[in-house]
């Protein structure tokens, strides 16, 4: 009803002069929490034109600048008040916005100067720091909100200020500093900081800044995206072993760690993680992975006992429902290579060729499959297909290349 109201009373601006003062200063309080700013900057002037007292002056004028409405008619009754009580500090505070709200920055920065003659407060710091920024004295700018910072360590100043010190003063390394000390000095630090310092490293192009920084943010949050984007960083400087080392020490990404002792050759390391695996995930491909790994990290490769266990894993695998090519070519070929089943080998890799009939690595396996059973027409005509597209690059294409030219 109160809401009611008001409209209408400011539709009918007959009716204020009705209301008593308390009621409007309801009303008016009302508005500024629904932030219709309008109505609250009308009750406001009724209750200043009424008693002539400050505080709904300045209520009234907060809710101009709030609304950014009636910028120039609040200046105007703001300066009268202002001369008939000079050299208020108060008046200065709300002249400052006011001013810079009308785009006249020269005028806020006059007040901004009294301001300042007169109050060392970090609130009057701050806000003076305002018009210097509009005036380009940048400079004088970054000295008010330091002390600010100084006496508050407030983040959002601090932002602010390395924000200017980036972009207009050249102080880019003071800001990086002067960010990484807040971080680490305050473990309520909110992410908006870590974000701003790797905006700055970024730019910088340090990439150890950006892996400390999601390094810390990681251990901060606990958020895959933050470990993925440390993981990302290292492979863009080229370091795998620091990546490694990193994710060995977090005891976390076991993922992007077996695929990384992968890239490294590091077949002893992957084959002991793929336990660990295979048993929080429950899926089988983990199985295929074992054999592709005992095969791989063997120094006999015609070792029958490891291939037996090899050929176990795979067969696990397949039975528990593994289908993916990738798994279905290797196994294949070690069946045709190692002489153990060259008619199920095929059979497998042709399952393999159904998923990506183009793919070469499969073709050449075929072929090779083909040249066991000494097809050596279809395995000529299959190799040829291989060696126009890859070239000889690749020992093993080379070595069944020339083998199957002899069948020929």
């Amino acid at each position: 009803m109160l809401l009611t109201g008001v409209i209408a009373a400011k539709e009918q601006p007959k009716e204020l002069k009705v209301v008593s003062d308390d009621t409007l200063i309801i009303q008016g309080l009302l508005f500024e929490e629904y932030r219709a700013y309008d109505l609250s900057r009308e009750v406001f002037k009724t209750l200043y034109d009424r008693t002539g007292e400050k505080a709904y002056l300045f209520r009234e004028v907060a809710s101009s600048l709030m609304g950014k409405i009636y910028i120039d008619e609040s200046i105007k009754r703001l300066k009268r008040w202002d001369e008939a009580h000079p050299d208020t500090l108060e008046a200065r505070r709300l002249f400052i916005p006011l001013y810079l709200t009308a785009n006249r920055a020269k005028e806020a920065k006059q007040e901004a100067d009294i301001l300042l003659e007169h109050s060392t407060k970090p609130a009057d710091l701050d806000l003076a720091a305002n018009p210097y920024l509009y005036t380009g004295n940048f400079k004088k700018a970054v000295s008010l909100l330091e002390k600010v910072y100084k006496e508050t360590s407030n983040e959002n100043v601090l932002l602010r200020m390395s924000s200017i010190m980036d972009a207009y003063t050249g102080e880019r390394e003071k800001a990086i500093q002067l960010l990484e000390t807040h971080r680490r000095m305050n473990i309520l630090t909110s992410n908006k900081v870590y974000f701003k310092l790797l905006d700055l490293y970024v730019k910088d192009n340090d990439v150890n800044g950006i892996i400390s920084t999601y390094k810390a943010l990681y251990e901060k949050d606990k958020e895959d995206k933050y470990l993925k984007k440390v993981i990302d960083a290292y492979a863009y400087k080229g370091d795998i072993d620091g990546a490694i080392a990193y994710l060995e020490k977090v005891k976390d990404g076991d993922y992007i760690l077996y695929e990384l002792y992968k890239q490294k050759k590091l077949f002893d390391k992957a084959f002991l993680l793929t336990d660990k695996l295979y048993k929080e995930q429950k899926d089988p491909k983990w199985l295929a992975e074992k054999g592709i790994l005992l095969f791989e990290k063997s120094k006999n490769k015609n070792d029958k006992k490891m291939i037996n266990d090899v050929v176990g894993y795979f067969e696990k695998a397949i039975d528990m429902g593994v289908d993916d090519s990738i798994y279905l070519n290797y196994y294949g070929y070690t069946l045709i290579d190692k002489d153990i089943d060259v008619k199920k080998g095929i059979k497998i890799i042709e399952d393999a060729l159904l998923q990506q009939p183009d793919n070469t690595y499969y073709l050449d396996s075929l072929a090779w499959g083909y040249y066991k059973e000494h097809r050596c027409s279809e395995a000529y005509d299959l190799m040829k297909k291989v060696v126009d597209k890859e070239g000889l690059k690749e020992t093993e294409i080379a070595e069944h290349w020339n083998t199957i030219q002899k069948c020929q």
